[in-house]
């Protein structure tokens, strides 16, 4: 893929070589984010992991102090007075069987979270397929699968995040807008960093942080020095 002129000369403000601070990362993030639009921030972790292993998963959910910077849409599955209080709390659609086929069928997919509680699962999994893939499905790891439904669609609205690897081990999360401040930045890469780390199995052995890498979404990779944020 060809890049930019924009591009180029923000690459040139980055030293490929260097592996920098959390805090320089950030600032060079935010200098080199120069698309039209207010870029998210996003981070990229290569574990020293296996995921294929059940005992070297990584997986969970934090709340970003912060935020993303983006509005998130809730889906809930609930039923009886489940449904009030998904509703009271804020989320953006709420309803049971009668959504399958319309996610199924047709292909109706605007929402970016769902959840649902644990007596719904049964019509849930029957979305697997279309939503599985998509990494749309609810998770008790992740505190998507809850009675506790309240809670759950206040921190989802609040910014809370799910992270897990992907096939080749490596975690993409955002963290904020390239509009956010730098301590507002700052404060949301610790936090993933913190959970990111407590997570760790126990089973992993060797360097659990292989590489942290800091991008916008337009613009170039910044490399973190990996052993500061062990």
């Amino acid at each position: 893929m060809k890049k930019g002129k924009k591009y180029a000369e923000a690459a040139k403000l980055i030293d490929r070589a260097t592996f920098y601070d959390a805090a320089e990362a950030i600032n060079l993030v935010k200098k080199t984010a120069v698309a039209k639009f207010d870029e998210t921030v996003e981070a990229h972790i290569r574990l020293g992991v296996d995921g294929r292993h059940a005992d070297q998963q990584v997986r969970g959910a934090v709340v970003l102090p912060h935020g993303t910077g983006k509005t998130v849409k809730v889906l809930v599955f609930a039923k009886g007075d489940k449904v009030a209080e998904a509703e009271a709390a804020g989320a953006d659609y709420v309803g049971g069987d009668e959504l399958v086929p319309k996610i199924q069928n047709d292909g109706w997919l605007d929402f970016d979270v769902v959840v649902a509680t644990p007596d719904m699962m049964g019509v849930v999994g029957r979305l697997g397929r279309v939503l599985g893939p998509k990494g749309l499905m609810p998770n008790p790891k992740a505190g998507t699968v809850t009675m506790d439904v309240t809670k759950a669609v206040a921190d989802i609205k609040a910014g809370k995040i799910e992270y897990r690897l992907d096939k080749t081990n490596i975690i993409h999360v955002p963290v904020g807008k390239a509009s956010f401040t730098e301590e507002q930045l700052a404060d949301n890469f610790q936090t993933l960093m913190g959970a990111i780390n407590k997570a760790k199995p126990a089973s992993a052995k060797g360097q659990y942080l292989k590489s942290v890498t800091l991008s916008s979404t337009m613009g170039p990779g910044v490399k973190l020095n990996t052993g500061k944020l062990a």
